[in-house]
């Protein structure tokens, strides 16, 4: 990791001494491509050796943590009980593009959920902001989900449901589709990381038992998000010593 850290240092280094000086940027000189793609990526390469991950691929501007290819993940909801859905300080993370589908198909998902849920949503809206101004999910005063219902004390999605129904044809925000999958968004890339809660040992547990790897157990979402292509290629790549 140390190693790691020297690269990234290296890298970022190189493309900040070869970047336009503040005389050159005035004058409207741009920055070469290459130049603030090396950056980006040494950036990535040093918050890696913070956290003890390491980007092992970029796939058509995706940067992949290591760790999404070499863990071992599957739900157990038996196990968890949906924990995931009712702990947090901050809801799941929407696309600005889901706002609409999850207004239009309010009405429709609506009677699966639970009072409060429904209580918080015609008060507040179908989404709130985190503290970043990004769009997330409405949480209630117990950080539960508010789409949430509860099934034989298993705590599940009222949208998804709705989608499994045949109701309609949203399944779910795919930031918790893609869950433990985080993605952060760069100027040129996005970046996916394993994000690490301990309300999943049971499935960390349970993928190790059965040696299935993360971005298997996620490869229905991943495919929703990025594609059939994209996804062949992640497969190839992780297949690549």
């Amino acid at each position: 990791m140390k190693d790691c850290h020297f690269v990234g240092f290296f890298l970022q280094r190189f493309a900040v001494l070869t970047l336009p000086t503040s005389h050159q940027t005035q004058d409207n000189i741009p920055v070469p491509d290459w130049r603030k793609m090396l950056y980006q990526i040494s950036m990535c390469i040093f918050a890696a050796s913070k956290t003890k991950k390491k980007i092992m691929k970029i796939i058509q501007n995706i940067l992949i943590s290591d760790d999404i290819i070499s863990e071992h993940f599957c739900c157990e909801l038996s196990l968890c009980g949906g924990r995931c859905c009712i702990e947090g300080d901050v809801g799941a993370p929407l696309e600005p593009d889901e706002i609409s589908d999850m207004e239009d198909n309010y009405p429709v998902f609506k009677k699966y959920m639970t009072a409060e849920g429904i209580e918080k949503v015609e008060k507040d809206g179908t989404f709130d902001y985190d503290m970043e101004g990004s769009f997330v999910t409405p949480l209630l005063p117990d950080e539960s989900c508010a789409f949430v219902y509860f099934e034989d004390n298993i705590a599940k999605c009222a949208i998804e449901k709705a989608f499994v129904n045949g109701e309609i044809d949203f399944q779910k925000p795919v930031s918790c589709h893609l869950y433990p999958i985080r993605v952060k968004i760069l100027p040129d890339y996005e970046a996916l990381n394993y994000h690490r809660w301990s309300v999943c040992r049971s499935a960390c547990q349970n993928g190790e038992k059965i040696k299935l790897p993360l971005y298997k157990f996620l490869k229905e979402p991943l495919i929703r998000k990025y594609g059939e292509m994209w996804y062949a290629e992640l497969e190839k790549n992780a297949a690549t010593p």
